[in-house]
């Protein structure tokens, strides 16, 4: 049985583009992340009325969550996490605001937000991709095991 970590991987090719992709985005949402973690529980500001604990797992799942993408471990979890923190971006800050998708330089825009979350979706579904720590771990136990026989009743 295969681990739903680490989904049949993809080939070569594809596994450079995701690796590619996983790394650039990593250290985005680390960079994004440190920042908010050395504040976790007030980094949005009392008067965000976001609850701190909401806060802080934004944080955790933004800091961490680049971590683990970069290194492609739980990669699939940090996915989810990375676009549920999106998803409220896009649903407590741009929607309401009115930000269009893509904005004139210098004005916000729900565009970033819109392509993290797509790429975090790309993750959740296609996995980390042969190049990653998830591969190592989880990647060849699912591969190594043998074909279990059909059991026909007889």
């Amino acid at each position: 049985m295969r681990c739903p970590c680490y989904p049949a991987p993809p080939g070569d090719q594809a596994s450079v583009g995701l690796f590619a992709l996983r790394v650039m985005m990593g250290t985005a949402f680390v960079l994004h992340g440190w920042p908010k973690i050395q504040n976790p529980t007030g980094w949005m500001g009392t008067e965000s009325g976001v609850p701190g604990a909401f806060q802080a797992v934004a944080a955790a799942a933004e800091f961490g969550g680049g971590i683990a993408l970069a290194l492609g471990v739980l990669t699939r979890f940090a996915a989810l996490g990375v676009a549920a923190v999106m998803v409220g971006a896009l649903a407590m800050v741009h929607i309401p605001r009115g930000d269009p998708f893509v904005a004139k330089p210098g004005s916000p825009s729900a565009e970033t937000a819109a392509v993290y979350l797509a790429c975090a979706t790309l993750f959740l579904l296609a996995g980390p991709g042969r190049f990653s720590l998830d591969a190592c771990l989880f990647g060849r136990s699912a591969r190594s095991e043998p074909p279990r026989p059909i059991d026909n009743g007889g």
